[in-house]
């Protein structure tokens, strides 16, 4: 699939700039931008579209986790007393 982009001259010179510096073309610059463009997008939708099912099953169940409760838990990673996941309550 071929696809062309059209840019202007200040942006194409700044690529260019920075593909000499690189020592990279400027388009593998530019599809180096994209595609770290759509993961960074397309992760923000996947959290997105999860905490919108957290919300959903919160409003059904009630079930939660209060922030202290968390950042309690997450404070015991890594040492000798790391402690399971809390259990959600209502």
């Amino acid at each position: 699939m071929a696809t062309s982009l059209k840019i202007d001259d200040a942006l194409k010179d700044r690529v260019q700039h920075l593909a000499s510096l690189r020592r990279r073309s400027p388009h593998w610059i530019m599809l180096e931008a994209i595609q770290q463009y759509v993961e960074r997008e397309e992760a923000r939708e996947s959290f997105k579209q999860e905490a919108l099912a957290s919300w959903v099953a919160y409003q059904e169940t009630g079930r939660h986790l209060t922030g202290l409760e968390v950042r309690t838990w997450l404070n015991t990673w890594g040492s000798d007393g790391e402690k399971a996941l809390p259990q959600c309550h209502k």
